[in-house]
C-alpha cells in the first residue's frame, strides 16, 4: 500500500488516469467499476490504480469519517464474485489533516480482461466507458503472454473441434452481460478467448476451455475425474456399495455430484428437547456441497490423480490433489485463500456453483456445528487435502 507522503501527491495530481476520486460512500456500481478498469489496465501501465473515497474531484477532502463498515464493503468487492477474475487490492485508511480516505489499491490483472457484471470496464485518460471489440481483444492478447495459472494456458493438444460450442453459447449467456451479446460481431474463437477459454496465439482451446466445455477432458488431462465410492464400513478394505468414475464436462460433473450428495444424506426424527422431536439429516447438505465445490474449484488439474469421495458408515472423505496454493498455509487455513485456477472458479460462480469467493469452509463449518455435527478435520501435505467429515451423532 501507498504511503502518506505519496497519497498526498495523488490527491494534487489530477490529470493520472490510475486514479478515481469519489465523494460518495455508498455508490458500490462507481466502485465496482473503477476497480473493474484498474484491474484491465488498458493503457498498460502495469502500475496499481487507486480508488480515493472520501476526496472531491478537485483533490480536496470531503470530511469523510472512514467507518469500519466502509471499509468491510470495500473489501467484500472482491469476494462478491461481481467482479471477475478476482482483483487484487488493498484497502487502507488514512488519516489527514482535513479528513479521512478509504484508498482501494488495484492491481492490473494477468488475466484480462476482468468483467463486472458481465462488462469489460476500461479507462484510458479522463476516459470511463465499457470496452468496444478492439479493446476487448487487446486484452485478451496480452493475457495470453500474462497467464500463470494452468487452466489459462494453452491445450496445444486440442483443437476447437474438441470443444461442445452449444454448451458454451449458454454459459456466455451467465457470463456476459446480454447487451454486449447483442452487439457482438466477433468470431467464435474471439468469443471463447475473452472468457480466458482459448489461446489465438496458438489457435487451441485453454485448459479451462477443456475443463469446462471439452468434449472429453480426461483424453487431455487424465486426472480430471472424481472418484466415488459408498462403502458399508468404516474401512476402505470394505466391498463397495457403489463406486463411479464422475468425468466429463465439469458442469456435468458438478451436477452429477449435486445429485449423489442427495442420495447419500439421511433424515431422522430425533428429540431435540423433552417435548419435541424434529427431522435432521446426519449431514447438512449445504455443508457437503461446500466442501465438494472447493475441491473441485482447488484441485490441481496438472495431476493425474482424482478427487476422492469417500463415503463411509461414519464419515465422509474428500481428497484432492495438489497442496496449499499461495498465501495459504496450514496456520492461516481457511483465513487466507489464493485460487489455484481462478478461470474455473470464475466459471463455477458464473454458473451458480459458488456465491462467494473465501467464504466455503468457513460457511461448511458453520453448518455442521449447527446441524450438531463435528467440525471437519483437514489434513495438508505438499501433494494433497484430505477433509474429513463425521456423521451426526445419534
Amino acid at each position: 500500500m501507498l504511503t502518506e507522503n505519496q497519497l498526498k501527491i495523488l490527491l494534487i495530481n489530477l490529470e493520472s488516469d490510475r486514479i478515481e476520486r469519489t465523494e460518495s460512500t455508498t455508490n458500490t456500481d462507481k466502485f465496482c467499476q473503477a476497480i473493474c478498469a484498474f484491474a484491465n489496465d488498458l493503457p498498460n501501465h502495469r502500475q496499481p490504480g487507486y480508488l480515493l473515497v472520501g476526496v472531491k474531484d478537485n483533490g480536496s477532502l470531503s470530511g469523510l469519517v472512514v467507518t469500519d463498515e466502509l471499509l468491510k464493503n470495500l473489501g467484500g468487492i472482491r469476494s462478491d464474485g461481481n467482479v471477475l477474475p478476482q482483483p487484487m487490492m488493498n484497502i487502507a485508511k488514512f488519516s489527514l489533516e482535513n479528513g479521512e480516505i478509504a484508498v482501494v489499491e488495484v492491481f492490473p490483472s494477468d488475466l484480462p480482461p476482468v468483467r463486472y457484471r458481465g462488462r469489460v470496464h476500461i479507462r484510458v485518460g479522463p476516459r470511463k466507458a465499457v470496452a468496444n471489440e478492439q479493446e476487448e481483444r487487446a486484452l485478451s492478447e496480452r493475457r495470453v503472454a500474462l497467464a500463470h495459472s494452468f487452466d489459462a494456458r494453452p491445450c496445444t493438444e486440442a483443437t476447437l473441434d474438441e470443444v461442445a460450442l452449444g454448451q458454451f453459447d449458454a454459459y456466455r449467456r451467465e457470463a456476459i452481460d446480454p447487451e454486449t451479446i447483442a452487439a457482438n460481431h466477433r468470431s467464435i474463437e474471439q468469443q471463447l478467448a475473452s472468457l480466458r477459454l482459448y489461446d489465438p496465439d496458438r489457435s487451441c482451446p485453454t485448459h479451462a476451455g477443456i475443463l469446462l466445455f471439452g468434449k472429453n477432458p480426461r483424453f487431455f488431462m487424465p486426472g480430471a475425474y472424481v472418484q466415488y465410492l459408498k462403502l458399508p464400513g468404516t474401512e476402505l478394505i470394505d466391498i463397495p456399495e457403489d463406486q463411479a468414475e464422475i468425468s466429463g464436462d465439469l458442469n456435468s460433473v458438478l451436477r452429477e455430484l449435486e445429485g449423489r450428495l442427495k442420495l447419500i444424506i439421511q433424515t431422522t426424527m430425533r428429540a431435540i428437547s423433552a417435548l419435541e422431536e424434529k427431522l435432521l439429516p446426519d449431514y447438512p447438505e449445504w455443508a457437503l456441497r461446500e466442501l465438494l465445490m472447493n475441491a473441485v474449484m482447488h484441485r490441481n488439474y496438472d495431476s493425474n490423480t482424482p478427487i476422492r469421495f469417500y463415503v463411509f458408515s461414519d464419515h465422509i472423505e474428500i481428497q484432492s490433489p495438489g497442496g496449499l496454493y499461495g498465501e495459504a498455509t496450514p496456520e492461516n487455513f481457511p483465513t487466507r485463500n489464493s485460487y489455484r485456477n481462478p478461470v474455473i472458479a470464475e466459471a463455477m460462480k458464473s454458473l451458480g456453483f459458488v456465491n462467494r469467493f473465501g467464504y466455503g469452509v468457513q460457511r461448511a463449518q458453520a453448518l455442521l456445528s449447527q446441524n450438531g455435527n463435528l467440525p471437519a478435520e483437514f489434513e495438508f501435505d505438499e501433494h494433497s487435502v484430505l477433509v474429513k467429515i463425521y456423521r451426526r451423532p445419534a
